[in-house]
């Protein structure tokens, strides 16, 4: 965008959004004027008025979303108009500035600095200061520097220690709350980890892990609650790997205590069942010496350790005990192993769950993607499309699309989502050793792992980069063994695009550049279909369809229209002297003229041989006239390089204007035929514009 028109934007958008905020100067202004003198009563009802409405349609856009930097300027119009208020309402209660009233001023600060940006509250509080400077100067006549200086002193600390404490205390709940999603969010990808149900890959969907480590922990609830009451235990508890060699309580049964910290899997009873990978149990003093379970010691007279393996992996351990010291003999050993085959086979089955939803899901979003990109029709609804269905398959906060010229070697970014978008659409590069460049070159998703590293990896070109982030994918958009271009992706989150989204995305990018192809496949049919080959204009049966339908536009609006049919003089003599290629030269050269001169609401084609029509909307005779001439003399005075040298030809052109000439495309082309057989027959290289006389004259030159 231009530099000028685009500070002009800005402008205009930075005076729209300030109008709340000038609106509440200007309502201070007149507070001001009402405290030291007597305004009409008429002037302040309206103020007042005024006031409460602007007040009403400020709250009420409260609930209305909007970017941060206008959210800002909302507020602080509201916030200021709130203490135009506040300061009205004081210098109306019993006691003035010093009354009883006063601290309503420092509710609407408190108010500020809780809900604004720091912005905000700093604009509000010098605000503040602003008017109640001028109140006190101008209406109360107070001359004490040093007293004045101290009230806006207090005035401002206070409003910026309430704008400190408030965030801290905003800030201080938050981090709560995220410890506490954080947390909750860590435990279910523990679980899930320990019990491969998400693969172990990365960003798997949450709702789906945390349904399946609950199915699991219902699973596992039941088996050990059955435990616990046949087998009369104190404790029943499943421990879960929470790393190569540790373990955490996963679920458990119990009357007492148990820790929340790692338990060592390297140790102890636990390790030694792990390594023979059966049961293993231990009665009396050693039982309460190898069971470090208990947050506090407790008397244990038998405990039993189960290991729990699947495909020769430990998945967890269960482990149980009772307070007498009672054997446990084989019938019981086995319903512990039962037990623990339970859950081994619920883990397996919520496995296999997950990743058929999984599959299912992934499914259903490409097939999504593939029916809207099948129906796009043009390069730029495929490119928005393939965006917009790359989001439901990979989070990112950047995207961008570029086309691959393999011609000159040349890349276009013809499409950028998020942050440093102006600076980057529209931008071309050469190949080089970029990663857009290389996943070109080796038609291979890149980075390996996605992961961005900035400082040592270039994407598009030098300047052309986009912002620091720490996840990123080049995916080529590879359709018919060609690279059409390639789709960027770019993550703030560490980690987006691992081995769980990569694949979807791949396929995403193969059905994107099959659409791609077909788009522009279908753009060379139409306009083949609707273009002459030679000279790029519109071919006859094209220019006679719209040259009728803005005749008939013409017609309902009573607005003028012109045709113009111009052609080359001595057009044969060129073919005859110089041969048909040259001829063609020619042609297409007063195809370029034609183009050069029109306007940009003319329509332009080629009727036949060197023979072309302009249809000129909203023109009357004089400037379809005037049109006609500048393409004679640009005609005149163009110098056409052809193989035996320049050659320079001349043209006549014929004008005929509606509704004089006729109500219909056919009649108004018989007339301008009329007129261009009279600039041939009158010397060529003019302009002739039909009129009923010209017509008489066209039919005396052809009997003679």
């Amino acid at each position: 965008m231009d530099p000028i028109l685009r500070s002009t934007v800005w402008l205009q958008r930075a005076a729209v959004r300030s109008m709340g905020f000038f609106g509440a100067a200007l309502m201070a202004a007149y507070l001001v004027w009402w405290a030291s003198g007597t305004p009409p009563q008429w002037l302040t009802w309206t103020m007042s008025a005024l006031f409460l409405l602007f007040l009403w349609r400020g709250l009420k856009g409260l609930s209305t979303e909007v970017e941060p930097e206008a959210r800002a300027f909302r507020n602080l119009g509201i916030f200021s108009a709130l203490i135009v208020g506040a300061y009205a309402l004081i210098l109306r209660a019993p006691g003035g500035m010093t009354g009883p009233y006063y601290p309503f001023v420092f509710i609407v600060l408190m108010v500020a600095a809780a809900y604004g940006r720091p912005a905000v509250g700093f604009g509000v509080a010098l605000f503040a200061a602003f008017l109640e400077l001028a109140i006190r100067i101008v209406a109360w006549e107070e001359n004490d520097i040093f007293a004045l200086g101290a009230r806006l002193s207090f005035l401002l600390a206070f409003a910026g220690l309430n704008f400190l404490l408030f965030r801290a205390e905003i800030a201080r709940v938050r981090r709560i709350s995220q410890k506490k999603i954080t947390g909750e969010l860590e435990r279910i990808e523990d679980a899930a980890r320990a019990f491969r149900l998400s693969g172990g890959t990365e960003g798997s969907e949450e709702q789906a892990t945390s349904s399946a480590v609950g199915e699991v922990q219902r699973g596992a609830q039941f088996a050990l609650r059955m435990l616990a009451n046949s087998l009369d235990l104190r404790t029943a508890a499943i421990l879960a790997f929470d790393g190569k060699n540790s373990l955490k309580v996963f679920d458990a049964i119990s009357s007492c205590s148990l820790k929340s910290a790692r338990i060592s899997a390297q140790n102890g009873v636990i390790a030694i069942a792990l390594d023979r990978r059966e049961p293993l149990c231990v009665y009396g003093q050693r039982a309460a010496t190898h069971l470090p379970l208990y947050q506090d010691a407790q008397v244990v007279g038998s405990l039993c350790v189960v290991p729990v393996y699947e495909e020769d992996a430990p998945r967890a351990v269960l482990v149980v005990d009772r307070e007498e010291e009672v054997a446990f003999d084989e019938k019981t050993i086995e319903s512990l192993k039962s037990a623990a085959q339970f859950l081994v086979q619920g883990i397996q089955n919520e496995r296999v769950f997950t990743a058929l939803e999984r599959a299912s899901r992934e499914q259903g979003k490409l097939y999504r993607a593939a029916s809207a990109l099948g129906a796009a029709s043009t390069e730029a609804d495929v490119i928005e499309i393939g965006v917009e269905s790359a989001r439901e398959v990979a989070a990112f906060d950047f995207a961008a699309v570029t086309l691959f010229q393999r011609k000159g070697g040349l890349h276009e970014i013809c499409a950028v989502s998020g942050v440093g978008a102006d600076a980057l659409i529209g931008k071309s590069f050469r190949q080089n050793a970029g990663l857009v460049s290389m996943a070109v070159a080796n038609r291979q998703a890149l980075p390996w792992r996605g992961d961005y590293e900035p400082a040592k990896q270039l994407v598009f070109a030098r300047g052309y980069e986009p912002p620091a982030m720490p996840s990123l994918l080049v995916l080529p958009l590879i359709a018919q063994e060609r690279v059409l271009g390639t789709l960027v992706l770019g993550s703030q989150q560490r980690r987006a695009f691992r081995e769980s989204v990569r694949p979807a995305l791949e396929i995403l990018a193969s059905h994107m550049a099959i659409s791609l192809s077909n788009a522009r496949m279908l753009k060379t049919l139409e306009e083949q279909a609707t273009t002459d080959g030679m000279t790029g204009l519109l071919n006859k049966r094209t220019l006679i369809e719209d040259a009728q339908r803005r005749i008939k536009s013409a017609e309902r609006f009573k607005k003028p229209l012109s045709l113009l049919v111009t052609d080359i003089d001595h057009f044969k003599r060129v073919n005859d002297t110089y041969g048909h290629d040259i001829g063609d030269i020619v042609i297409k050269g007063l195809g370029d003229v034609l183009r050069r001169v029109k306007r940009d609401t003319d329509v332009v084609g080629r009727f036949g041989g060197e023979e072309f029509v302009i249809v000129c909307e909203q023109t009357d005779e004089d400037g379809a006239r005037q049109l006609a001439e500048r393409i004679r003399r640009e005609l005149e005075t163009t110098s056409f390089q052809t193989p035996l040298g320049p050659l320079s030809v001349t043209g006549s052109v014929g004008v005929a204007t509606f509704p004089a000439a006729g109500r219909d495309y056919e009649t108004l082309f018989k007339a301008c035929d009329e007129a261009l057989y009279v600039s041939k027959r009158s010397g060529r290289n003019q302009v002739n514009v039909w009129t009923p006389r010209l017509k008489q004259q066209s039919s005396t030159q052809a009997s003679a």
